[in-house]
């Protein structure tokens, strides 16, 4: 009787542990680090008439996505767009709504920042300086999922579940 007790106590522990973890902005895009990239699936087209406008009336600094930038490699132009999308995202304020692009751009919780190329994300810009976001699980620019569906993407919730998880196996072979 004593060892179910405390196996109930212990998930009752992880999930009150989760539940204060798991905390959400409006919209339905989990709070933290994010960054606004160009759709997988976009037009090309559509892309670059998405960067001129980004680069241009826009504001966005898109000088490291030009030849001998930081960012210029890989030259493709989903890359491209990714950074001046990302780049006018975070100026302004890293708010959803700076992040859509005619529907060819998408949030992510992944820094798709690559080798000396960063791209600096949403919590950086609440700071009231844009820095480059080196935390050190960078991922590259390659293949995205299939974005299209979704205005953004977040796997908080998958982390947080793997976490807790992993505690209540943890906890209940130490019981």
């Amino acid at each position: 009787m004593r060892k179910s007790t405390l196996r109930i106590f212990s998930l009752l522990l992880v999930s009150a542990l989760a539940a204060a973890m798991h905390t959400e902005r409006a919209g339905g895009v989990a709070a933290g680090d994010l960054w606004c990239v160009a759709k997988n699936n976009a037009q090309d087209d559509a892309l670059q008439a998405a960067i001129d406008w980004a680069c241009g009336p826009g504001g966005a600094d898109c000088r490291p996505i030009q030849q001998g930038g930081s960012c210029f490699d890989p030259d493709d132009i989903q890359s491209h767009a990714s950074y001046a999308f990302n780049d006018y995202f975070i100026k302004n304020g890293g708010a959803e709504a700076a992040c859509n692009f005619s529907g060819t751009a998408a949030l992510i919780s992944l820094n798709p920042g690559h080798g000396s190329c960063q791209f600096p994300s949403s919590s950086s810009s609440k700071s009231g300086s844009v820095l480059s976001a080196t935390n050190g699980s960078t991922v590259g620019l390659g293949p995205y999922a299939d974005l299209n569906s979704s205005p953004s993407i977040s796997c908080w919730d998958c982390s947080i579940w793997s976490f807790v998880g992993v505690l209540y196996v943890v906890l209940t072979a130490l019981l």
